[in-house]
């Protein structure tokens, strides 16, 4: 059984603005928080102590955020990572993944629950405002039907959903568009700013849809899109951001389409895409790009492996992860949008030869 780690209960690192810290003041906050975050896991969780240990050495103490040690995100996918006991468990987040993979299983206690929820909160509302807006999903209603147990787009569309009112899903179960509903549905809403929120692929695919059916719909000024995940299915195709946001622009009148970078093993801290294309890091979280074969931290401008920090994760060690993405961090609080914070960019997924490369260069032991 694991033994629970002892938290403060409230979140005070959530207050304020989610992109009004600079570096000097966010950097130092950051290392404090997660320097502790991993020494509670690694009293909650007797694996996550024995794979650091192993790996990174027992010394407690971590001079810079590049210094903190980090599991491969696909431990996830192999092990049951908990730092709470098992009845603090009050959900599980289960990822998409790709057919045939095992899935990540991730573990939230209510005090976690609630941190991912404020953190997406105060995100969203930075780019949307105060205000909740009537709100179109781009999915059927069959994914959030079981509130203990969530895929990923579950998870998403479950806590983007507390965004918004009057919630209407564009889909059935089928995931064929209901149009006449739709139609319905801005007609009823007329003159005033809707929100949209969908997986990647599917709001392109219902784009599509649309331009094949001759549908005419356009969305009143204002209104917003905001997706994610699915990309690998678009790159695949030669779909750029460039060229998703014109497909939405020109099929349903859409101009802001806003972008955002995330996973099932750290939801809540999404990194949200400005008006100026970059995905930027919130107070909460950050992240560092590493060399794919050697691992050391690389300079901004240099394409690495994405290491995600968060300090929402409390049930379980999911507070640092090196990911299998590709990505550039493009500066630092100097982005032309105003907003403080690193400004990145998502190449895409590592090649699958090179993962398992990368993944010999450090291994971790199953326990």
């Amino acid at each position: 059984m694991n033994s629970a780690p002892t938290t403060r209960g409230a979140a005070p690192f959530l207050e304020g603005s989610p992109f009004g810290q600079p570096h000097d003041i966010k950097q130092p906050g950051l290392l404090a928080e997660l320097s502790e975050l991993t020494r509670l896991h690694s009293e909650g969780s007797a694996s996550y102590a024995r794979m650091i240990a192993s790996v990174f050495g027992s010394n407690p103490r971590y001079d810079r955020l590049e210094d903190l040690p980090w599991l491969p995100v696909q431990l996830f996918k192999r092990l049951e990572l908990k730092s709470v006991p098992d009845e603090q468990i009050v959900r599980t987040l289960v990822s998409s993944g790709t057919t045939g993979a095992a899935p990540s299983r991730v573990f939230l206690d209510k005090e976690t629950a609630r941190a991912q929820t404020t953190a997406l909160a105060r995100i969203v509302g930075h780019f949307i405002g105060p205000h909740r807006l009537p709100m179109v999903i781009v999915d059927d209603n069959s994914l959030v039907t079981n509130r203990v147990q969530f895929n990923a787009r579950g998870a998403a569309t479950l806590g983007f959903s507390n965004m918004g009112r009057d919630h209407f899903y564009a889909l059935d179960a089928r995931l064929e568009p209901k149009w006449g509903e739709l139609e319905d549905y801005l007609r009823k809403h007329a003159g005033h700013p809707l929100m949209l929120f969908g997986f990647t692929f599917l709001v392109w695919q219902f784009a599509q849809q649309a331009q094949a059916a001759g549908v005419a719909l356009r969305f009143p000024a204002g209104s917003i899109l905001i997706h994610g995940g699915g990309w690998k299915k678009l790159q695949d195709r030669q779909v750029s951001n460039d060229t998703f946001k014109a497909g939405l622009r020109d099929t349903f009148g859409l101009e802001r389409v806003h972008n955002y970078y995330g996973m099932v093993e750290q939801v809540g801290s999404i990194f949200f895409e400005c008006e100026a294309g970059w995905l930027h890091t919130p107070a909460y979280a950050d992240v560092i790009v590493r060399d794919r074969m050697t691992l050391e931290p690389l300079a901004c401008g240099q394409e690495g492996l994405i290491q995600v920090l968060s300090l929402l994760p409390r049930s379980y060690p999911g507070h640092s992860l090196l990911t299998e993405d590709l990505g550039t961090i493009a500066g630092e609080d100097d982005c032309s949008c105003g907003r403080k914070g690193k400004r990145f960019a998502v190449a895409g997924r590592l090649p699958q030869a090179e993962l398992r490369g990368c993944s010999d260069t450090r291994a971790m032991p199953a326990s």
